[in-house]
């Protein structure tokens, strides 16, 4: 059950208006729900350990669908992480605590409403979220921080702590595999109450015997999400 603070930035997240996170027209585009929870036949070690094999599969899913982006993966069990080193452990990180948005390297990021630059930081190693930003925000009197991973290296130029971040400004792009991490073209979009000591970082996969920790300090991005 949500505490009553989780709860209050859930329903003030679910009434203000929002920009979109990407460009995106419901109209007459579409948006494909994809799913990383299961290795099986067709998504299988094969494919997930070769970033490029793995960068096709992703691509010939949206393509095929007619879809503009894939999205999901909020409170997702992944086995995919198996893929790197950066996860396993004891106890491996398997549960995702962000939402994707999956599309071409390039692909234009906005902020959903205004803030400010709380940090960014190249978090460098493959499985990693290589260029990272996140936002610090103000909202009737809550403070919550929004980050993006997996970003382009030019994402995080002419950027400085403290920096006014307007709704609906662009904030950065997708990037490529060779600079995300290691990744298919992606936006890792997190909502974070409590930053602690964490500065352009933060875990976007935590262990299952964690999951209330994090789910309860990260709720679900997709109340940021509008399209």
């Amino acid at each position: 059950m949500r505490n009553k603070k989780n709860m209050s930035l859930l329903e003030v997240l679910s009434k203000i208006k929002k920009a979109p996170i990407v460009n995106f027209n419901p109209t007459n585009e579409r948006m494909l729900n994809v799913h990383f929870d299961e290795i099986g036949l067709e998504l299988n070690d094969n494919v997930i350990s070769n970033t490029k094999v793995f960068s096709a599969w992703v691509e010939a899913k949206r393509v095929n669908a007619g879809a503009k982006f894939g999205i999901g993966g909020y409170d997702e069990y992944r086995e995919i992480y198996s893929r790197s080193d950066h996860f396993n452990g004891t106890e491996p990180r398997r549960l995702h605590l962000g939402v994707d948005i999956w599309g071409p390297a390039g692909t234009p990021v906005y902020a959903p409403v205004e803030g400010s630059v709380h940090s960014f930081k190249n978090n460098i190693g493959f499985g990693d979220y290589g260029p990272t930003i996140i936002l610090k925000h103000t909202i009737e009197g809550l403070v919550f921080h929004s980050l993006y991973g997996h970003l382009s290296v030019a994402s995080l130029e002419n950027l400085s702590v403290g920096q006014t971040i307007e709704k609906g400004q662009q904030i950065a792009t997708f990037g490529n595999e060779a600079e995300n991490g290691g990744w298919p073209p992606h936006l890792h979009f997190q909502l974070i109450k409590n930053m602690g000591d964490y500065v352009g970082d933060y875990p976007g996969v935590c262990k299952l015997s964690e999951r209330g920790i994090y789910l309860d300090n990260c709720p679900d991005p997709g109340m940021l999400i509008e399209f």
